[in-house]
């Protein structure tokens, strides 16, 4: 996997060293081999530094999910982000039966799914927010032959814990990440003692 570097405008070209590393704990992700994940432009305006990935849940030549993981950096600090210099924001959408949409318990579920995934992975996080969002759609008229589906969309932020030097390792974070877009999707866990060994085809991008 390739993460690309991102700096704001008028920061410079020098990037700070914990920023390079924690690029590149990214690099060292390792993801199932139904995610296609590979970089996308990272926003600009929200912190002087950022990477981004993008990734699909694909079985069968089918997408069943998406998402997208984007690594800020601030080395200042931010009040908002618990005082941490860095900031983990994930939005993450997958397809669900439909007779889902209405279990009262879904947003809560969904947000089970991150929060359990970081633990396993062992992701420390601080000051973590966000939402669940259930989306169902109905076709009617020359459209009502169409089945209805349902979505449910996650979006999330938290502070990655850092050590006493400022270093952060965001690797467990992006496999979190991959761990609940495939919850999300309904894949099965993988048995533990299996390592998950990514296929060049799971990890599109530039080599």
């Amino acid at each position: 996997m390739v993460v690309r570097e991102e700096a704001r405008p008028g920061t410079g070209s020098a990037v700070p060293d914990a920023f390079r590393a924690a690029v590149a704990s990214m690099h060292a992700a390792t993801l199932r081999p139904e995610i296609f994940c590979e970089e996308m432009p990272a926003p600009q305006r929200i912190a002087p530094y950022a990477s981004a990935l993008s990734a699909d849940v694909t079985v069968d030549d089918v997408d069943l999910g998406t998402g997208r993981l984007i690594l800020l950096h601030d080395p200042e600090g931010n009040e908002a982000w618990a005082g941490g210099t860095f900031r983990c924001v994930l939005y993450t959408r997958a397809e669900v039966e439909a007779d889902l949409i209405s279990d009262p318990m879904l947003g809560e579920v969904g947000w089970s799914w991150l929060t359990e995934a970081l633990e396993s992975h062992g992701a420390a996080y601080l000051a973590a927010s966000g939402s669940v969002t259930r989306v169902a759609t109905e076709s009617f008229g020359g459209m009502a032959d169409e089945a209805a589906t349902a979505q449910v969309e996650v979006r999330a932020s938290w502070t990655p814990a850092a050590d006493e030097i400022g270093y952060a390792d965001i690797r467990p974070h992006v496999e979190a990440w991959a761990e609940l877009m495939c919850t999300a999707v309904g894949l099965p866990p993988v048995p533990e003692g299996v390592a998950v060994i990514p296929s060049r085809r799971g990890q599109r991008g530039p080599a």
